[in-house]
């Protein structure tokens, strides 16, 4: 069954990896591991504990494998850094304080 999965971490596709997800798998590229709460569709972070699952138990590392039975993969969770935001704020910084 084909998907849409991309690794949170890198944004590499993980269509070579069949669902359900392992609690081992690791992203082909990055190796980053998979069955992590960042991957996970229950996932955010305005809320406490950043999961929308009520009755989830809390995960203090959000990025690494864990044992939570609640965990379904989201394909929209790679996020690319806001590279021009950096950029500016790091331009300020040079122009505040020199180099």
């Amino acid at each position: 069954m084909a998907h849409d999965l991309v690794c949170w971490k890198c944004g590499a596709t993980l269509a070579s990896l069949s669902l359900p997800l392992r609690r081992l798998d690791v992203c082909p590229d990055c190796r980053a591991e998979l069955h992590a709460c960042r991957l996970c569709i229950d996932y955010d972070r305005a809320v406490a504990k950043h999961c929308r699952e009520p009755t989830a138990e809390e995960v203090r590392d959000k990025e690494h494998a864990n044992f939570c039975d609640h965990f379904k993969p989201r394909p929209g969770a790679y996020v690319p850094a806001d590279t021009a935001a950096i950029d500016a704020a790091k331009a300020e910084l040079e122009r505040l304080f020199g180099k």
